[in-house]
């Protein structure tokens, strides 16, 4: 059906699927000093526009906003519908406490109380 449409059609309703996508993601990549937002991401990756990101390699860190989500090393594998692909060779997610060093009851106290005579 796509082939009958023409050319201004298509290329609207490609820009209005790529202004969808981006509305619906707060998922960014900071690498230095530089931004770019994320399209999609799944397990093993994610994808952006592929006229507003370079070649990306390296350790780049995700944020879902405001909020730390990992840091990564990423590849740039292919390029395709527009969008670049980039594949993690590793993915560490960021905690927002330090990692602990003995075992924690799960049935430990939140606090206790203290009272008195």
């Amino acid at each position: 059906m796509s082939e009958y449409l023409p050319e201004a059609v298509r290329k609207g309703l490609e820009d209005a699927r790529k202004a969808a996508l981006r509305r619906s993601s707060r998922l960014c990549v900071h690498v230095g000093d530089e931004v770019y937002r994320i399209n999609k991401m799944w397990d093993t990756g994610f994808s952006m526009d592929a006229e507003d990101a370079p070649h990306l390699r390296g350790q780049v860190e995700i944020y879902d906003g405001m909020r730390h989500v990992s840091r990564c090393l990423i590849v740039a594998s292919t390029e395709e519908s527009g969008e670049m692909l980039f594949e993690f060779k590793w993915n560490t997610p960021v905690s927002d406490r330090p990692a602990l060093d003995y075992v924690q009851e799960r049935e430990a106290p939140a606090g206790l109380l203290g009272y008195s005579f």
